[in-house]
């Protein structure tokens, strides 16, 4: 039997020692320790029986699960989940790569200066590497449908970044869709899992925002390639023509909220976004779960920038580019 009864979710040990984990808690009054002290009791009690009994494992790093929960993914791995870069674009959250330095940082990457998506903002709630990956595609490709609900309540902690006092008080959910036989072949569209569980959420924090989801307003009327391994001119020309609005009076005049899995070029972002304001949408804001990002920006090819005497920062950012 293994069981793992620490606090502290980054832990590494995950033996069962014989004993349970320390009950008082540093700095907490003695009077409330004692309170708490049956409840921990007791809690640490199930997690020995569930351990036991059930014995299951992080569907994520393979660990023993610690106790006994809907998501078979361990605390230390949702703890792992990389959070949002903190110099990104503020259309787009490309991570801008500015360096700490008397240069005048920049707002938008060179991407939305020189050709603006037709939506407002963009926002994510962690970057789609690791264990954000792994849970993604645990909803996805393994239909761990648990899964949802924390990926859900993440995207809800995103979408709260953009109720601002200047934001739409009402705003119309539109998930992105998946055409009929992909959705047929998965079974369900993580992206409308995804809003659901979000909003629900929302609706519970944030009861002065209205939030109407649209299941059908935006639709994806042919089949496309995946987008995994296109260039971002590969994934363009892959999503022209791929969507439109069923209804036009649905969206005219309505604050859209678009929600989908993951952010990567930005190129369906951009494509729903368009399809939504030509058919009339009063704006477009985009929530996603995880966002695509570089580690460092790309290496500069030998001379080609010194001859145009080009700052260093520029040049990263032009490599960087993504359209």
């Amino acid at each position: 039997m293994r069981c793992d009864f620490s606090s502290d979710p980054r832990s590494q040990h995950r033996a069962w020692q014989g004993g349970f984990a320390p009950i008082y808690g540093q700095g907490m009054k003695p009077w409330r320790r004692l309170a708490s002290t049956p409840g921990r009791l007791l809690r640490g009690l199930g997690n020995v029986l569930s351990c036991s009994l059930f014995p299951a494992s992080c569907s994520l790093c393979s660990s023993p699960l610690q106790k006994l929960s809907e998501a078979p993914v361990c605390d230390a791995c949702w703890a792992e989940i990389p959070a949002p870069r903190a110099k990104c674009c503020d259309r787009c959250g490309e991570d801008l790569f500015e360096p700490n330095s008397g240069v005048v940082e920049r707002r938008h990457c060179r991407a939305c200066r020189m050709a603006p998506p037709a939506f407002v903002q963009a926002v994510s709630s962690g970057v789609f590497e690791g264990s954000m990956r792994g849970a993604i595609h645990a909803l996805k490709y393994e239909r761990i449908a648990p899964v949802a609900r924390e990926l859900g309540r993440r995207l809800a902690v995103a979408i709260t970044q953009l109720l601002s006092d200047d934001a739409p008080r009402e705003m119309l959910v539109v998930p992105v869709p998946l055409y009929r036989s992909r959705q047929g072949e998965r079974g369900f569209n993580q992206a409308r899992t995804l809003a659901s569980e979000a909003i629900d959420h929302l609706r519970r924090t944030h009861p002065g925002w209205r939030f109407e989801i649209a299941l059908r307003a935006l639709v994806r009327q042919r089949a496309t390639q995946s987008q995994a391994g296109l260039s971002p001119r590969q994934r363009r020309l892959n999503l022209r023509g791929a969507f439109f609005v069923s209804d036009s009076e649905a969206v005219r005049g309505r604050h859209i909220l678009l929600v989908d899995d993951i952010y990567t070029t930005g190129a369906t972002a951009r494509t729903c976004s368009r399809a939504l304001m030509d058919a009339g949408a009063a704006s477009v804001r985009v929530a996603t779960v995880a966002r695509a990002q570089r580690r460092e920006p790309l290496p500069v090819r030998e001379g080609i920038y010194r001859r145009l005497e080009i700052p260093a920062s520029a040049q990263n950012e032009a490599q960087a580019a993504v359209f």
